[in-house]
């Protein structure tokens, strides 16, 4: 199992830049996808970025090219790096681990979550 808590969130001004972290305990994420998701209010979740185990990264079209995501398994951490934000991207930002193995229905895992204000 995997505790994940996130950081760095807060009130920026649109334009801004935002670095959201992720630190992961109970076990070394080098054996698991890692990203975000996002949820604003009356919307449903949605994935924003996440990175495999390999390093191969995928993003929402709605953040390609402002946002990007890494990890760094040396500090069990992976990031989020938020430029050139727009009001549209608040939301609680949401950390997640989803473990490389073969099943149907592998473990994932969420943080609690880390509020992202943009100001117009």
């Amino acid at each position: 199992q995997v505790q994940l808590v996130e950081s760095g969130g807060g009130l920026v001004q649109a334009g801004g830049s935002l670095r959201l972290s992720c630190l992961a305990s109970g076990d070394t994420v080098n054996s698991y996808w890692m990203g975000w998701y996002r949820q604003a209010p009356g919307k449903q979740r949605e994935l924003v970025a996440i990175v495999s185990v390999g390093g191969s990264t995928n993003y929402a079209d709605s953040v390609k090219g402002r946002f990007t995501v890494n990890r760094d398994n040396s500090k069990n951490t992976v990031y989020l790096e938020m430029n050139a934000l727009k009001p549209e991207d608040t939301s609680v930002y949401y950390c997640y681990a989803r473990r490389a193995i073969m099943a149907i229905r592998p473990p994932e895992y969420w943080g609690q979550g880390t509020q992202v204000t943009v100001s117009s």
